[in-house]
């Protein structure tokens, strides 16, 4: 009797280092690390991750326990300058940046009293219009009986 053995499923596996991919289909995560020559995990690092299909996936495929290195391209726009500290403002900038900001102050308080004010004015108006509708109606009242007796006399 002839005993028949398969073959250990291929998985893919990739990793970067930011300049480059590098992928290899082997059987299980400990042959890819061997592959890629890494004594670190690189999978507990989050660094290499299992791949599933796209052009790498394909490539590791065709060549089982190869690794299958890939240039990645980098846009150099993208990579952000790291800003220079910037420097204490000298004597005259503090002197400016202290008088702006008692400006801005003053402006704020101004603009606060100015709208506290406008809010009481519009109480007030509120009230005479109060006021205002309820004499009317009153008088109007007063107008329409006297009307009324009138036509009907």
């Amino acid at each position: 009797m002839r005993v028949v053995t398969m073959a250990p499923r291929l998985k893919v596996f990739s990793w970067s280092d930011g300049f480059h991919a590098f992928t290899v289909a082997v059987s299980s995560r400990p042959k890819a690390l061997e592959a890629w020559g890494s004594k670190q995990d690189l999978f507990a690092t989050g660094l290499a991750s299992e791949l599933s299909d796209g052009a790498d996936y394909d490539a590791a495929l065709a060549a089982p326990g190869e690794v299958i290195q890939r240039g990645l391209t980098i846009d150099i726009g993208k990579i952000a300058k790291t800003p220079r500290p910037k420097a204490a403002p000298g004597k005259a900038r503090r002197a400016q940046i202290d008088r702006l900001a008692t400006d801005l102050a003053t402006l704020d308080a101004n603009q606060a009293r100015i709208l506290r004010d406008l809010d009481e004015e519009a109480v007030r108006l509120e009230t005479r219009r109060a006021d205002l509708d309820r004499d009317y109606d009153v008088r109007r009242k007063a107008l329409l009986a006297k009307l009324k007796t009138a036509r009907s006399g």
